[in-house]
Order: structure tokens, then C-alpha cells, then sequence
């Protein structure tokens, strides 16, 4: 499964980031980037509400349900082998991190999930790698700007880099053209004030509007 689905994520070049919205908004937000184009949808977990982690893991199986085969479910902000471990169980796909957590990205790909976790240092991506991560999140992407992956890309070539974290329609394709394999894209793609107001069609007109300017 993983090296098919790696294969999609290197043609998909996007991966929207959905957080804060409401479970019962998920399906609906999903549903408008599918119609924008996009194919990967990361559900992220608030840290600041252990609470809410069941919630969030059961919205992740839901949408499995819903999208199989057409869009691609998995989880975010996922920083320990507790939460990668729910997700498993749910159904999702893959795990994106904000941080290198051996750990997590052990624990992941034994549940036989896309790990993806987060690093910002040439050290932080090579322990990553090292322990199996099948992509490298930098983040913050956005502060760094695309000089930087490209001095990162310089001597780990053989790396996958995916920059999240102020990636937008404007910039996206210098991020590309520095060295990054795609990106992951929250508010810039899935705005949570649309959300809040129900304006779906604008989620859609921003994916088209993102796919196009990485192609």
C-alpha cells in the first residue's frame, strides 16, 4: 500500500491541512476541495483538547468511508504513538507531525501508514529519514523561503520535502522549483473563517486556484 500511495502523494503535490473545523462540517469541507482537485486531506488534532482526540480520530474513519478511493484521509499535529495508534484504528493513511519523533514515525509506518513527520535542521531530517519517514515536512516553510530548501536540498537530495507553514498560491511553485516534492497547504486552502460560514465554493475555487499554480 505505502509505495502506491507515496506515488500518489508525488502526483497529488498537495496535501490540504482542515484545522479547527466542526466534525459535522468535515464531510461538507472535503467535499469542496474534491471538487477543487485535491486528493489529500489531513485532519489535525487539537493539543490543546486531549477531549476531543476520540472525536477527532472518528471523523477520520468517517470520511475514509466516504471518500474511498477518490480522496485520501489522514491525520495531523499527531506528536505521539497514542495518537498514531487511533488513527490507525479509524482508518487514516498517513501521519504528519510537527515535530521528528522516532517513535511516531517507527510506530507509524508498523501500523502501515504514510509517515510524515516534521523537521527544520539538516540533523532533525536525517533522524527522520533514518528512522523511516517516507516524506520530510519542513516547517516552518513559509519563514524560511524557498533559498532555504534549497540549501537543504544541496547535500540531502535524496530526500523528500514537503513545505508547510505560509504556503500559498503566489509562492508554491518557487517551493517546488527550490527542491520540495509538494506541500501542505491549511489556511491558505481550507480558511477556517469559509468554514465557519459555510462558503464551500470558496474552498474549491482555492484548490483549483493552488493546482494550478503548481503546475
Amino acid at each position: 500500500m505505502s509505495k502506491t500511495l507515496v506515488e500518489e502523494i508525488l502526483d497529488a503535490r498537495i496535501i490540504a491541512i482542515v484545522r479547527g473545523a466542526e466534525a459535522k462540517k468535515c464531510k461538507d469541507v472535503v467535499t469542496a476541495l474534491e471538487k477543487g482537485g485535491i486528493r489529500f486531506v489531513e485532519i489535525t488534532y487539537n493539543q490543546s483538547k486531549p477531549e476531543s482526540w476520540a472525536e477527532t480520530a472518528a471523523t477520520i474513519g468517517e470520511l475514509k468511508k466516504a471518500f474511498e478511493g477518490r480522496v485520501h484521509i489522514g491525520a495531523g499535529t499527531v506528536t505521539t504513538v497514542k495518537l498514531a495508534e487511533m488513527t490507525a484504528a479509524a482508518g487514516g493513511e498517513f501521519i504528519i507531525s510537527p515535530d521528528t519523533n522516532v517513535d511516531v514515525i517507527k510506530r507509524t509506518k508498523e501500523l502501515g501508514m504514510i509517515s510524515m513527520p516534521g523537521a527544520l535542521t539538516p540533523t532533525e531530517a536525517m533522524t527522520a529519514h533514518n528512522a523511516g519517514a517516507d516524506f520530510i515536512k519542513i516547517f516552518p516553510a513559509g519563514n524560511l523561503g524557498p533559498g532555504y530548501i534549497k540549501a537543504l536540498c544541496a547535500p540531502l537530495s535524496h530526500l523528500r520535502f514537503m513545505a508547510v507553514g505560509g504556503v500559498n498560491e503566489k509562492n508554491i511553485a518557487d517551493f517546488i522549483a527550490a527542491g520540495c516534492v509538494g506541500a501542505g497547504i491549511g489556511g491558505n486552502l481550507a480558511k477556517k473563517a469559509w468554514i465557519d460560514a459555510g462558503e464551500y465554493d470558496k474552498l474549491t475555487e482555492a484548490a483549483r486556484e493552488m493546482l494550478a499554480a503548481v503546475k
